[in-house]
């Protein structure tokens, strides 16, 4: 299979899984993507994204910037699987624009918040 596939395992599912994330993990902002992330013991890193409903009334807006997201993340995977075995984390990545915002933008919030995620995991492999 491709590196820069997204395939079903690398995604972030379960209602214990996502609860965790949200309860314990750390949150930061690269407008227009919030970014919530925790270490895990996983195999590889999970990642799941969301567009809020009272944004985005229609599904349509929801499910396009949704595909938005998931294609920039697959483009720039690798800058996070070049990091250590012990270093896996899971993300979730929620758009907080109340615009719809072009896929460039997105993108380059995406590589943004994919720098400081990885720079903030090598801080954290430093402390251990």
């Amino acid at each position: 299979m491709s590196e820069l596939g997204l395939s079903k395992s690398k995604r972030l599912k379960g209602e214990t899984l996502v609860k965790e994330l949200f309860a314990k993990g750390c949150t930061f902002v690269c407008y227009p993507l919030r970014v919530t992330y925790m270490y895990c013991t996983d195999n590889e890193n999970r990642v799941m994204f969301s567009v809020a409903k009272r944004l985005f009334k229609r599904a349509v807006w929801r499910n396009t910037l949704k595909r938005r997201m998931r294609e920039a993340y697959r483009l720039h995977q690798l800058q996070l699987n070049e990091l250590p075995d012990d270093a896996k984390v899971r993300i979730c990545y929620s758009y907080i624009a109340r615009e719809e915002l072009p896929y460039i933008v997105i993108e380059k919030a995406m590589v943004k918040s994919m720098q400081k995620l990885r720079k903030q995991i090598m801080e954290g492999q430093e402390q251990v």
